[in-house]
């Protein structure tokens, strides 16, 4: 476990506060112990969702398929055809 050297403040009404005490105290543990804990649960799952995409494994077939189809780009053609500013010596 690493030290604990940053310090995050929170407002809350009396409500919020009397539940995440409750809670924290039948856990048996701190209140500030239980808000980092619950948090970083909670920031967990936003973050698995944000860095995954879930298909259904015949769209992800497809998608893979069409990615080995080329595409026509006739600009992309065309620059790519143009003589280089630069060459190497």
């Amino acid at each position: 476990m690493s030290a604990k050297t940053e310090r995050i403040e929170v407002r809350a009404d009396e409500t919020s506060k009397s539940r995440i005490s409750e809670a924290a105290e039948l856990l048996g543990e701190p209140v500030s112990a239980f808000m980092v804990r619950s948090a970083c649960t909670e920031a967990d799952k936003v973050l698995a969702k944000a860095h995954r995409t879930l298909m259904p494994a015949e769209q992800f077939d497809l998608l893979m398929a069409s990615l080995d189809e080329p595409d026509d780009a006739p600009m992309l053609t065309e620059i790519a055809n143009r003589p280089r500013r630069f060459r190497r010596a």
